[in-house]
């Protein structure tokens, strides 16, 4: 289970992007990897359509990055941090449930 979720503000912790911040656009769990917003960007050389429907040219697009190369960012210091979970007991309608919060390991703020 990846602890990471999407419109997560996470850190980019190894590669060419080392240090680099952005939010987390899809996660793909079985193939262990994530799409992040302004990071690892690749240009791709697209040939024209046809029809007229695609425009050739160069284009440049985010590829996916190993999740275990991010960290999701603290909202109270701006450093990367690991996920925690804290379970809390919520009462509706005289049922109780039992709720997973996140939790950032370094202040404990709620993610």
């Amino acid at each position: 289970m990846a602890k990471i979720k999407k419109d997560d503000l996470v850190q980019v912790l190894t590669g060419k992007d080392k240090g680099k911040q952005g939010k987390v656009l899809q996660v793909l769990p079985a193939k262990e990897r994530v799409l992040v917003e302004g990071v690892n960007r690749m240009k791709r050389h697209l040939r024209a359509g046809q029809s007229g429907s695609t425009e050739g040219g160069i284009v440049e697009s985010e590829a996916t990055i190993h999740i275990s190369n991010v960290a999701v960012v603290d909202p109270e210091s701006g450093k990367p941090t690991r996920v925690g979970y804290r379970q809390e007991t919520v009462e509706r309608d005289g049922v109780s449930k039992t709720v997973r919060i996140r939790v950032a390991k370094a202040s404990g703020k709620d993610l």
